[in-house]
């Protein structure tokens, strides 16, 4: 996926209180009209109560033709399903689909995904079911919640008239609560700027000290994804944290 540090400046920041996940699905499995929606939400969430360690989570990633959601679209979807103490990879789905628009040679560089390959690939719409089933009743382990659910979002809007709405732990959102705050009063005063940190993938992984992947794989980056939650919650929380302290 492409982890800018400055895709939206404030996007990893950004605060306010996540919606009751269970009531707000109970709502969206009443209006949907969607069947694959419906089933979707009907699987409902877990309660914000719930501590970490009892959370069924799976890590996603999608990799685009480009980072504007009005424009570029999705080209490829990597899941593994997982819990805080273990990674389902045997379990693990991919898909590559074929966008709309036209690849790019930058996005092609990126991701390493070719136009012979999304000739043959499915359109999202037909494996919409697969994807929402592999997510259904989990939460969702993004780094950099934005892309995921920006993308998706606008994905089915544009296939079946509807959107699509889910919980999500951000990776990025729990490095940028240490390394994007705003300087103490002390440092304000004295004119120090904050030291500059990357709140990527890679690098976030680096200081757990986690092996290094390939990037910008779905696949790969998924599985980066939740292993660095997993170290996260190790170095900084507690498998009793209750899931309302990190989801969104």
């Amino acid at each position: 996926m492409l982890h800018l540090d400055d895709l939206k400046p404030n996007a990893a920041r950004r605060g306010g209180a996540a919606p009751d996940w269970p009531q707000r699905f109970a709502a969206l499995a009443r209006a949907a009209q969607d069947p694959r929606l419906q089933a979707f939400y009907r699987q409902g969430a877990p309660s914000g109560d719930c501590p970490l360690r009892d959370v069924p989570m799976a890590a996603l990633d999608v990799e685009t033709t480009g980072l504007d959601v009005r424009r570029d679209e999705i080209v490829s979807i990597g899941i593994v399903p997982m819990t805080l103490a273990r990674i389902q990879a045997s379990a693990s789905r991919y898909w590559v689909v074929r966008p709309t628009t036209d690849l790019t040679p930058e996005s092609v560089t990126i991701h390493a995904i070719t136009h012979s390959q999304i000739t043959t690939a499915p359109d999202l719409g037909a494996i919409l079911e697969d994807v929402l089933d592999a997510l259904a009743g989990r939460v969702v382990v993004v780094h950099c919640r934005d892309i995921e659910r920006l993308f998706l979002n606008a994905a089915l809007q544009s296939r079946i008239g509807e959107g699509l709405e889910f919980p999500v732990i951000d990776t990025m959102e729990l490095e940028a609560r240490l390394y994007r705050q705003p300087p103490g009063l002390l440092n304000r005063l004295l004119g120090r700027k904050p030291r500059h940190v990357s709140i990527r993938l890679a690098p976030s992984r680096e200081r757990y000290r986690l092996p290094r992947y390939r990037a910008h794989h779905a696949l790969t980056d998924a599985l980066a994804t939740g292993e660095l939650l997993q170290a996260q919650v190790a170095h900084r929380f507690s498998p009793d944290t209750p899931l309302r302290k990190l989801w969104k």
